[in-house]
């Protein structure tokens, strides 16, 4: 039974995952994309600059990784709390 605590905790856990998720997608577009740019592009991946790299492919491949990382989580977090569609 979804009582008014398991309720409170699910959306704690679920509200914990997404700012963990927001604090990745921001690191990995804004950080590396434009503000550690100058830093990372001392680095090269297949010949290009790591900066250039993350701002144009990089960020693609972290965001499609985070997506399934989300989606395993929150289904580890919706088995916990009973919330899980049948």
């Amino acid at each position: 039974m979804k009582t008014d605590s398991n309720a409170q905790a699910y959306w704690s856990a679920t509200l914990g995952l997404l700012t963990k998720v927001l604090i990745i997608w921001f690191l990995v577009s804004y950080g590396a994309g434009i503000l550690f740019a100058e830093a990372l592009n001392s680095f090269s991946i297949g010949g290009y600059p790591v900066g250039f790299w993350f701002a144009q492919q990089g960020s693609i491949y972290v965001f499609i990784a985070l997506i399934f990382w989300y989606a395993h989580k929150m289904g580890q977090i919706d088995r916990k709390f009973g919330m899980q569609e049948d």
